[in-house]
């Protein structure tokens, strides 16, 4: 068995996007409307990270679900 990278990433990705959205879930809104158009950028990019992280880990399910060496 071979060490996928994926893993690590996919790791590192999601735990890194839930703490970013949940800060931008229990911060102030009134800082967005002042600073950023009214967009929580932390939960936006929170959000974008865990789908890159939940992405990786299920490329890291699918390789580990075949069969053979590759």
């Amino acid at each position: 068995m071979s060490f996928d990278v994926r893993l690590p990433i996919g790791l590192l990705f999601l735990a890194l996007g839930l703490l970013l959205a949940g800060y931008g879930l229990h911060s102030d809104p009134a800082i967005y409307v002042e600073h950023s158009l009214g967009v929580n950028i932390n939960l936006a990019w929170g959000g974008v990270m865990i789908v890159f992280g939940l992405v990786m880990l299920g490329l890291t399910c699918l390789r580990a679900g075949q069969s053979g060496p590759q």
